[in-house]
């Protein structure tokens, strides 16, 4: 009997739905899958939480996925929270809120959706003119004076995937508690059929993509502009952009792969449009032999990837190139820069020899944002997921991270580089030899079932090891008190004998259990052998921290 009562409560669920819901192509797969208990459980047993990464999922019928009712929901509840917000602070002018969007599959009609819930509700909305890239999105909420911002995007992730980030008025993507002030105002809106829905909204023009294009000249990019580049956007929105930067910088313009040149919703020559996939990177190497540059944006354009000298870069060695690169052209002790609790702990070296303020933060670039005082003058940030926030002596022109600045700087660099006869290897090898070589690398689960990832974390917290990889555990930290001011995460971090370290943690927008490890190794003799013996050590790692987790 209960299981004739779940079905039919799936199922009213579903005909509810199917009342409301504004799609034809929705509306005819549920109608298709209303005998079906399974897909109806899928799709009606849970619902998408809208968190600190808002929210994303896969395209379908249902609250579990990504649809017009999702996204209109989502809309009703970030407009209530802003007029709430200004009603609390009596202001007389109109909250507005700014709406970007990239080039998966509905991404457009959502981005259309929200500005209608979003304008019926009495807010101004500014939407951008085409599919362009989320740092474009998240640097016209400043420019524009915007009181919040919606980018409608899944960046990396698969094909059948969307999602809705938002960013509030300092440009910065939200965290707690906004999130869950938002998630309420979300669980209490009703049916979307009910809603008003304006047309009013104001279509922004090209202007925006040339402010955002000043911005960028802003940054630290030097001089010398002698390097070549062979570039792709994975199919994404990030080409067009890309290439303008490159020209109202005066970087010779890269020459681009092809096949993957314009947007394209089901990323047909890669497994997973994400340029840290194995593959993905694969017709840009190609394309690169015998240029200075390899690089790419992932879809949504907000990270960068670097290849050099025939070899992918990691994003913590990019990450330390680009400090030092930012630092060498900035100045002043009260400069800020920032990276995550995953991220290489060089940049804490880095900062120590240039006397400027160094801090970490939880993962991603909402916290990364968030991190330092008053007092401190953020220059620059990163994440060792390719992820670049590249500022100058007047600031940062996006706070979030920024793969098409990020492109431009590590061309810059390149080039001052190679003036002096120097490669990007070079410049490494010279960090090796200063503060000592910081390897890293990563042990990625991806999974079906989250329970493993679950059961992973709870045998580690419950029998954390005594050694990994030869190296004794010195310390285990479980961050879900939090730990040294940052707020509660579920990562667990384990330091090493000689400078080693260990974090573990599920990834917040893909069903893996991501694992870092760094190791340091002095630079006695060659930095090649001090790279050989960190490649084994990590290995050693590697398989020790499988063992442990069983994985």
């Amino acid at each position: 009997m209960s299981d004739v009562r779940s079905t039919l409560s799936l199922r009213t669920q579903a005909e509810e739905w199917l009342d409301q819901d504004p799609d034809p192509e929705t509306r005819a797969e549920l109608l298709a899958l209303l005998d079906d208990r399974q897909a109806l459980a899928e799709r009606f047993g849970a619902k998408l939480e809208f968190g600190t990464a808002g929210l994303r999922g896969e395209l379908g019928a249902g609250p579990n996925r990504m649809n017009r009712v999702t996204v209109m929901r989502a809309a009703a509840g970030l407009a209530a929270v802003l007029l709430a917000e200004d009603d609390a602070t009596a202001s007389e002018s109109t909250p507005s809120v700014v709406i970007g969007y990239d080039a998966r599959h509905k991404s457009d009609v959502f981005a259309e959706d929200s500005a209608a819930v979003l304008t019926g509700a009495g807010l101004t909305v500014h939407l951008m003119p085409a599919p362009l890239p989320t740092p474009v999105l998240a640097y016209a909420v400043r420019h524009l004076g915007a009181r919040a911002g919606v980018m409608v995007t899944a960046s990396h992730n698969p094909p059948r995937d969307n999602g809705y980030k938002v960013y509030w008025r300092d440009g910065a993507q939200i965290i707690p508690p906004l999130d869950a002030e938002i998630s309420q105002a979300i669980d209490a809106v009703g049916r979307v059929d009910d809603l008003p829905r304006g047309s009013a909204w104001h279509l922004l023009d090209d202007g925006i993509v040339e402010a955002y294009l000043h911005a960028l000249t802003r940054l630290p990019l030097g001089d010398s502009r002698d390097v070549t580049v062979a570039y792709t956007p994975l199919h994404g929105v990030g080409g067009a952009v890309l290439r303008r930067a490159f020209e109202v910088t005066g970087l010779p313009a890269p020459a681009v792969v092809a096949e993957q040149a314009e947007p394209d919703p089901e990323f047909p020559t890669v497994a997973f449009p994400n340029p840290e996939e194995p593959g993905a990177m694969d017709l840009a190497l190609a394309l690169g032999k015998g240029r200075d540059l390899v690089i790419a944006n992932d879809p949504d354009a907000d990270r960068c990837a670097v290849a050099a000298g025939g070899r992918m870069l990691t994003g913590d060695e990019v990450g330390g190139l680009l400090a030092e690169h930012v630092l060498r052209h900035t100045s002043g002790a009260d400069r800020l820069v920032v990276t995550t609790i995953v991220s290489s702990s060089l940049l804490g070296r880095i900062a120590a020899a240039y006397g400027v303020r160094y801090a970490e933060s939880l993962t991603g670039f909402k916290w990364i944002m968030k991190a330092g005082t008053d007092q401190d003058r953020f220059v620059y940030g990163y994440e060792e997921a390719l992820g670049y926030c590249v500022g100058g002596d007047d600031g940062v022109p996006v706070c979030d991270k920024d793969g098409i600045g990020a492109a431009l700087a590590v061309a810059a660099l390149a080039a001052e580089a190679k003036t002096q006869g120097h490669t990007l290897q070079d410049l490494l090898d010279d960090q090796a030899r200063r503060y000592g070589l910081h390897a890293t690398a990563q042990l990625s689960v991806r999974v079906d079932d989250l329970s493993i990832i679950a059961g992973a974390m709870a045998r580690l917290r419950t029998s954390p090891p005594a050694a990994l990889g030869g190296r004794a555990v010195t310390e285990f930290t479980d961050l879900a008190d939090g730990l040294g001011g940052l707020p509660p995460a579920d990562a667990l971090r384990l330091r090493l004998s000689h400078d080693g370290r260990v974090v573990v943690r599920p990834s917040g927008t893909e069903p893996k259990l991501k694992c870092y490890l760094e190791v340091v190794v002095p630079v006695s003799g060659s930095a090649g052998e001090a790279r050989a013996t960190a490649a084994a050590e990590l290995a050693a790692l590697r398989t020790g921290l499988s063992r442990v987790l069983e994985l």
